[in-house]
């Protein structure tokens, strides 16, 4: 499907301030999955553009805004086309104990070994702990069989609640509270994983949905979060546990990292006082 995403991120300060510092992480990846084939960035006040891949392969935009200013305004638009490529079931797969085995190997944990370690949103804690062992590897045909599991214990147990974390929270807390966002339920996806040696990593992106809302464009839409998983034997798959689905063609990709602190999608530091912040986001099918 070809998709095209209007992102629109606004900073309003009621004085002026100044040596703002910025790195935008907003363009969408070409892989085996999406393909995009228009990207633009425009920034207000006018800046020049930095641009390079970090350490994950993301691309980042970085610039400065160093004069006084009362408004940043930072607009991207890309036209992405994405496929449904096969799901898990259609892909190989080897057994529980060849994907046991290969899970212990020291050459498969040093090459994914980013994505293994703990993070402070991803720590492993008793609580944690407690909650994975919901999902003993023994009771699961697979690891595929039990990532879907896991990810449908999150959708089922976990409510949808915006107003319960900020961008702050760790599992600890989101498990305590049972509620949260995106960025809460997949945190929480991939400290199980990694809990038990199963690479995870977090992915931010966009999910369009304006079919299911009567296609309708006009309603309030963001960014998304959800997890990939590398399962022994079969390779990196998409799993969004906030709609407990497998990642599909409706997912448009920005990048990936360990956590939500490697792939925020702006961020950067100026001199001043505080300011508000508005955040945009339309995404809609095109015709093909």
């Amino acid at each position: 499907m070809k998709i095209q995403i209007n992102h629109t991120t606004t900073y309003s300060y009621p004085e002026p301030v100044t040596d703002s510092v910025n790195e935008i992480r907003l363009t969408p990846r070409t892989n085996y999955r999406q393909s995009c084939y228009h990207h633009e960035v425009d920034i207000y006040p006018p800046v020049n553009l930095l641009t390079y891949e970090d350490f994950f392969g993301n691309r980042v935009h970085a610039y400065s805004v160093n004069k006084p200013h009362t408004e940043m305004v930072i607009h991207t638009k890309a036209t992405v086309v994405t496929l449904d490529k096969a799901q898990g079931t259609d892909l190989p797969r080897t057994s529980l104990e060849e994907q046991i085995r290969l899970l212990n190997d020291e050459g498969f944990q040093n090459r994914y070994i980013e994505f293994i370690l703990p993070t402070r949103y991803t720590e492993v804690t008793p609580e944690l702990v407690e909650f994975a062992s919901q999902y003993p590897f023994n009771e699961a045909e697979d690891m595929y069989e039990w990532i879907l599991k896991l990810s449908a214990t999150i959708y089922e147990q976990f409510t949808y609640d915006p107003e319960a974390t900020s961008v702050n929270t760790t599992v600890k807390k989101a498990l305590k509270l049972k509620r949260g966002v995106c960025q809460d339920y997949a945190h929480l996806m991939i400290a199980v994983c990694r809990s038990v040696g199963l690479p995870s990593r977090y992915v931010s992106g966009y999910h369009f949905v304006g079919d299911l809302q009567g296609s309708n464009a006009n309603f309030e839409q963001a960014s998304h979060a959800w997890v990939e998983t590398h399962i022994p034997g079969t390779g990196w798959l998409g799993f969004d546990p906030t709609n407990n689905v497998e990642v599909n063609w409706r997912y448009i990709k920005l990048g990936h990292g360990r956590d939500y602190k490697d792939i925020v999608p702006v961020k950067g530091v100026y001199r001043g006082g505080a300011g508000t912040l508005t955040v945009k986001v339309d995404v809609r099918k095109l015709d093909n």
